[in-house]
Formats: C-alpha cells, structure tokens, sequence
C-alpha cells in the first residue's frame, strides 16, 4: 500500500506542476490577445503569428490543465448526494467514476489522438494560414499529453479510493484536499 501511495503522490506533484506552470501561459495569453487588439485598433496592424499564438496558448491551458483540475477536484460533478456522503461513500464513487467513466473516456480519445498526431508530426504539419506559426505539430502534441496527464491522474484517483476502501484507518489521509496531499502523502 506504501508503494501505491508513493506513486499517487509523484503523479499528483507532476500534475501540480505541470498545473502551476501552465497558470504562467494564462498570463502570457492575455497579454498577447491585448497586444493584438492594441495593434489592430490603435496602430491597424496585426500579424497572423501573433494572433494564432494566443489561440494555441489558450488550447494548450486547457488541455495540459486538466489533470491539475482533476487534482484539485475542480472538474464539474453532478453533487447529489456525494458531498454528505462519507469518505468511504465518496472513495466508492470515485473509484466507480474512474473505473467506468474516467479511463475508458481517456483511453478512447487517446486512440484516436495518438495516430492523428503522429500523422501530424510526419507531415512536418505548420498553419495553413500565410504568416502563421510554424511547427502545428508541437501544439497537437498537448492532446496526447493531455491523455497522458488524465490518465496518470485517474491511476493517483484510483490508489487513493482503493486506500480509502480497504484501509479505514487511512482514510483521513487519502481524501485529505488535493493540495495537502500533494506536500505530504
């Protein structure tokens, strides 16, 4: 069970991380969609690159974010009766959402991707727009790692619920917030 611990805290520091950095490229966007609207109505300029920029750091905000949302239980639930219910009761249900809904929606979405993305990079794919950016297969790449950081996010859900379910005495600890988990388990 140790072991098992040990390897749903590394996953929930890579996507706390990964979820930290990403915070960074929010700030980054907006400046550049404000730089590209001072242009274009100040000055009656704008390049293509610019634009697009700020439309691949949006996508990518959400895609590589949304393991460090699964983390932090910020995902939308449907709360009838999870938030009353016990830390057992809610380990059930996450495990059952994981195991049914979670990691077979990833794994399809992964088959997919994977292949398209490949195609991507053998292609050398860049914007179809003039003046646009260049290496479209890097962006298409956050897909793929968007998968992998659910997935990995999903395995740190399913260690945590299976703890909470067979070892009562730790429950405390295994459905402790997010954050807390991330410092200490």
């Amino acid at each position: 069970m140790k072991a098992l611990a040990r390897i749903a805290h590394w996953i929930d520091v890579l996507n706390e991380a990964v979820g930290r950095i990403v915070s960074w490229l929010m700030l980054t966007m907006v400046a550049t969609a404000c730089a590209v609207a001072v242009l274009r109505y100040g000055f009656n300029t704008g390049w293509v690159w610019m634009q697009e920029s700020y439309v691949w750091m949006h996508g990518s905000i959400f895609m590589l974010g949304m393991g460090y949302t699964l983390l932090h239980d910020g995902h939308v639930r449907v709360d009838i009766f999870y938030r009353a219910a016990s830390p057992r009761t809610q380990a059930a249900v996450n495990l059952f959402g994981t195991v049914v809904f979670l990691l077979p929606a990833i794994g399809i979405i992964a088959w997919y991707t994977v292949p398209y993305v490949l195609l991507s990079w053998a292609r050398g794919e860049t914007s179809r727009e003039a003046g646009g950016l260049p290496a479209l297969y890097l962006w298409k790449t956050t897909m793929v790692v968007f998968c992998a950081l659910l997935i990995l996010q999903g395995i740190s859900m399913l260690i945590r619920s299976l703890r909470a379910l067979l070892a009562p005495q730790i429950v405390a600890r295994a459905t402790k917030p997010a954050a807390a988990a991330v410092e200490g388990a």
